[in-house]
């Protein structure tokens, strides 16, 4: 990489750093509802135009921050470029009023469709937070001088989509010599901000970035190499951060026991998940011990929407007595989940 331009690097200024802030949360639900109202409407300059003086009407900014503020939603992920659509999940982030949750789909999008080189006109499949975490996760450890070598990466002239150890010292060697640090400093501090904002990884004393670890991995059976690690690692989060806001610790939501291993276990099964929305959506989820959870996997129990556990007649009468007083929490029957429990109990459930 030493013949790259430094000119070009991972650039992204925020017109809006507080993800559950006003002026996020409204200047994006204005550009959606604008998109809604002009779907089928090919781009043009007079569109663009129109939905900055909306913006502007509702948000009094100057038309650079305007126009900035556009640019960040489609650099995040959440607007597509030539203003043609939205990610499925961006009403639902919007909609969202409690505070992990609304940070889990924000991550989520974030990291499997921003792109730093896209804008309004201009369409990019470059990822590069998804390549900076597939970097940590490589690594285990990121300080600031690494993140800076890192926005200095064509990230499309690294066909394994990440950095390891040494392909990060090269660069950081390089990102030295080119005097990047100095001279692109302050431009780190709007990627941090939306680092910041991220599940799964940990900032320590503010200039650090670390993996986080889960607390019990996956069952192998279930293949779960085939599924991204890091959202795979969002959604279990999000299950164990609603149990422990429950009962106070992190606990199999039916059994109510803190398990040194809980499964993050599916309602409506991975393989016929939409992959936007449902296949990493904690109400499509489940926290479970893994005995419970392979019997739930397999449809030989599942839930009632008031929350009592059915049995399959496929049991034998010794362990259906030993489950059925076991029962799903009501604290988390919520709306998303008792519709996907809908579908285990009419689709999976034997």
């Amino acid at each position: 990489m030493s013949d790259q331009k430094y000119e070009k690097y991972w650039e992204i200024t925020l017109a809006y750093t507080d993800i559950f802030g006003e002026g996020f949360n409204t200047s994006l639900r204005i550009i959606i509802d604008f998109i809604d109202e002009r779907l089928g409407t090919p781009y043009s300059k007079e569109k663009y135009e129109e939905l900055q003086n909306r913006l502007q009407k509702n948000l009094p900014k100057s038309l650079p921050s305007i126009r900035k503020s556009i640019n960040q939603f489609v650099k995040l992920g959440f607007v597509r470029p030539g203003l043609a659509a939205y990610h499925p999940a961006a009403k639902i982030f919007l909609k969202e009023t409690d505070a992990e949750k609304k940070r889990a789909i924000f991550s989520r999008i974030v990291y499997a469709y921003s792109s730093f080189d896209s804008s309004v006109k201009d369409i990019s499949d470059k990822k590069e937070i998804n390549f900076l975490i597939k970097t940590l996760q490589a690594v285990g450890r990121l300080e600031r001088a690494d993140v800076l070598a890192l926005m200095t990466v064509d990230v499309s002239q690294v066909p394994q989509g990440y950095l390891d150890a040494e392909g990060l010292s090269r660069q950081r060697q390089h990102a030295q010599a080119i005097g990047f640090g100095e001279r692109k400093y302050n431009q780190l501090s709007h990627f941090w901000s939306v680092l910041g904002n991220l599940d799964g990884i940990v900032v320590r004393d503010g200039s650090v970035l670390e993996k986080t670890v889960m607390v019990a991995d996956e069952p192998a059976s279930r293949a779960i190499t085939k599924r991204d690690s890091y959202l795979q690692l969002l959604y279990k989060i999000e299950l164990q951060e609603e149990s422990s806001r429950h009962f106070g610790t992190i606990a199999c939501m039916v059994e109510k026991l803190p398990y040194p291993s809980l499964i993050a276990s599916h309602i409506k099964p991975y393989r016929e998940c939409n992959i936007e929305i449902e296949a990493f959506d904690g109400d499509n989820g489940l926290l479970l011990s893994p005995n419970l959870d392979s019997l739930f996997d397999k449809g030989y129990i599942s839930f009632a929407s008031d929350g009592s556990i059915l049995l399959s007649n496929n049991l034998q009468e010794k362990l259906k007595a030993a489950l059925k007083h076991l029962s799903l929490d009501r604290k988390f029957l919520t709306e998303g989940r008792l519709v996907y429990l809908e579908h285990h109990r009419t689709k999976v459930f034997v």
